[in-house]
């Protein structure tokens, strides 16, 4: 359990990090570092809680990253680009941000002798188009030079490599998780399990794009906050890399459609258009490292999670 530690969480406004909060905000001090491009803190049950410091910042903007972290025990590193829509807009941002961004957070954890722990948020993405059962140790992907969706997983796949150096050269306690299709009450932005519920609540058209034959393991984020805990606590995790992810909860992204439909009884139609870019055809992953390291085991279903996303987006919408 940690208690009357001083956290740091880079995109500590986001949607992960919100549930990570709810964990620790009660017997710890949080600092959040965002530059509030995606909000979910503002609108939460946290917003304004006496053990919670917000400082409005970039995490290009090495300066005020360091300065921001004085005195921190833990840091979070979960700031960077996400959704494949912004990284097909902007891939020098999403280059950027997740390269040198993770760099500065790296840097400025030497700086600040963060000796506790330093989570790194990498990405399922680094295992390519076809993902089954992967495991830690299996070769990751870079993909064609200049297909925007590998971007994404490149410039995560550098920092990952580089909180390793990290570690290995500057003995800073790193631990790398890579999310597997994480979801959940809080979403913002991109995520095809709470769009697809806004619009099945609404009765509006589904939209696929691609043939829908996409098969994912859904996470549901409480599950990735428990694993997200015992990597914070167990010493085993340090110089780690861990896949964090459901691999019971697994569907096609139209069998996600028609769950989601059937689950909250929706008469939403499902259309298909072409797909946006290079997609990921299979992903699934091997979450055995994390069993038998952290003792970490998923447990909630794909359609309890289903519901309890729609009851937080419906609570949102009214």
């Amino acid at each position: 359990m940690i208690t009357n530690k001083t956290i740091f969480i880079t995109g500590g406004a986001g949607f992960i990090a919100n549930t990570i909060i709810g964990r620790l905000v009660e017997k710890n001090k949080i600092i959040v570092y965002d530059n509030f491009h995606r909000d979910t803190l503002s609108n939460s049950a946290y917003a304004k809680h006496p053990n919670i410091k917000i400082v409005k910042g970039d995490v290009l903007d090495l300066p005020a990253l360091t300065l921001a972290m004085a005195g921190a025990d833990l840091v979070i590193h979960a700031a960077g680009i996400a959704g494949i829509d912004t990284v097909i807009k902007d891939p020098v941002k999403t280059m950027r941000v997740n390269m040198m961004g993770t760099a500065n957070a790296l840097e400025a954890a030497c700086v600040n002798k963060i000796n506790e722990r330093f989570i790194d948020f990498s990405t399922s993405e680094i295992f390519g188009s076809y993902a089954f059962k992967s495991s830690e140790e299996d070769n990751t992907v870079a993909g064609s030079a200049g297909e925007a969706r590998w971007t994404y997983a490149v410039s995560k796949l550098a920092g990952e490599h580089l909180a390793h150096a990290y570690f290995k050269q500057y003995k800073l306690p790193a631990v790398t998780v890579r999310p597997f299709n994480v979801y959940g009450p809080g979403q913002t932005g991109e995520g095809a399990i709470q769009i697809f519920i806004k619009k099945a609540l609404k009765n509006e058209d589904i939209i696929i794009n691609g043939d829908g034959n996409q098969i994912r393991a859904w996470c549901y984020v409480d599950d990735f906050v428990d694993c997200i805990m015992l990597a914070l606590e167990k010493k085993e995790a340090i110089g780690e890399s861990f896949n964090i992810g459901n691999a019971r909860a697994v569907t096609t992204i139209l069998g996600l459609a028609e769950t989601v439909l059937r689950v909250l009884k929706s008469n939403s139609k499902i259309i298909f258009k072409e797909a946006l870019s290079a997609d990921i055809e299979l992903r699934i992953p091997s979450v055995e490292k994390a069993r038998k390291l952290l003792d970490f085991k998923a447990k909630v279903d794909l359609e309890e999670g289903i519901k309890a996303t729609a009851t937080w987006i419906k609570n949102s919408l009214s």
